[in-house]
């Protein structure tokens, strides 16, 4: 086995990774100061509700909360438990149309970036905009069935997800001293599977991936000389039948590729999978419940909403649908470069 998958890092690689993961937020804020003058109007219309604001400029739901929690994460505006929204002094001064001290022309020569004009789009529809703006129309989900670039993508989130797993597993070793076999859904090259396994070695784990990224699994786990233990099942999640015989379901960096309905569909999934006692496991880079930040996260969801269907979540809106699954949900608990988990026990 790699000695890399025992000796966890000694050190936190978030301010590495933030400069990746914020790197589309300069783009929104563009979008939103020089195309919609977002802070003219809302300085306008102080108080006006987000109901109000995708009427007003067409925004569609998902975007509009990715949008707003950024604002609300940089302090440019405050939201009431009514929903209500109001600028700041700083955004009053400086991102107002018309103020001595406004900003606006700073961002002009972004304006017209092809990024800029992906989030005009994306605002708007709702859909996610071509992966790093590719000229194949393909989004990151569909460009994943093309081998040469899901194995790029699998490579990329593999150097990251090296140091996130170990994390994770030992965090979970209270959790997972009972657990017995970890079914890792979406778990692209298996990195969390075969960490949790490293760390655990009572556990056996099941990755389940779609083609062409199985197969990119199936050779990293032989890489790790862990094919005794983590076994890959060829699937697609949302079609196709989940293995049934696991007691620990892992969605690790996997709903926040997704919007409400298929969260949604994955934790019923999940709930449908697991016996009574079974364990789920969320680990993600979360927004806080009143979704004031932390800021590196909403820059990240920023990136999230323009190449995928989903963006980060909270742990109050997993909660809630894992409630109604029958779920007790357990507290967030940070790891390492801005991200976390969450677990609940199936009643």
């Amino acid at each position: 086995m790699s000695a890399n998958l025992r000796n966890a890092p000694v050190t936190d690689p978030a301010q590495i990774l933030r400069y990746r993961d914020r790197q589309y937020a300069a783009e929104l804020l563009a979008a939103a100061i020089v195309h919609f003058d977002f802070f003219t109007w809302l300085n306008d219309n102080a108080g006006a509700d987000t109901k109000a604001i995708c009427e007003h400029f067409e925004f569609a739901p998902r975007p509009a909360d990715v949008l707003l929690t950024l604002l609300r994460a940089n302090g440019f505006l405050t939201t009431n438990d009514d929903d209500r929204h109001e600028l700041t002094e700083l955004a009053r001064e400086h991102l107002v149309r018309g103020s001595d001290w406004f900003l606006g022309p700073y961002y002009a020569p972004i304006q017209d970036t092809p990024i800029v004009h992906e989030f005009l789009k994306v605002l708007r529809t709702g859909k996610p905009a071509n992966w790093q703006a590719k000229e194949d129309g393909n989004d990151w989900h569909e460009s994943m069935l093309s081998e040469e670039f899901a194995r790029g993508f699998t490579e990329l989130m593999n150097c990251r997800g090296k140091a996130f797993g170990q994390k994770l597993a030992q965090a979970l070793a209270p959790e997972l001293k009972d657990g017995k076999r970890v079914l890792d859904v979406g778990g692209g090259s298996g990195i969390y599977a075969c960490t949790m396994v490293a760390a655990h070695p009572h556990l056996e784990a099941i990755v389940m991936e779609q083609a062409p990224v199985d197969q990119i699994a199936r050779e990293e786990i032989v890489r790790h000389k862990l094919e005794g233990s983590v076994s890959v099942t060829t699937a697609n999640m949302f079609a196709d039948p989940w293995p049934r015989d696991a007691d620990v379901v892992l969605l690790s960096n996997v709903l926040h590729d997704w919007d409400f309905p298929e969260v949604r569909m994955l934790l019923e999934r999940s709930a449908e999978t697991l016996p009574a006692g079974g364990l789920l496991i969320i680990h993600e880079a979360f927004i806080n419940d009143d979704k004031t930040g932390p800021l590196p996260v909403a820059e990240y969801s920023a990136l999230l909403m323009n190449i995928t269907q989903g963006k980060c979540y909270t742990p109050a809106e997993y909660g809630s649908i894992l409630n109604e699954l029958g779920f007790e949900t357990g507290p967030h608990r940070k790891t390492i470069a801005d991200r976390g988990f969450m677990t609940a026990i199936r009643r």
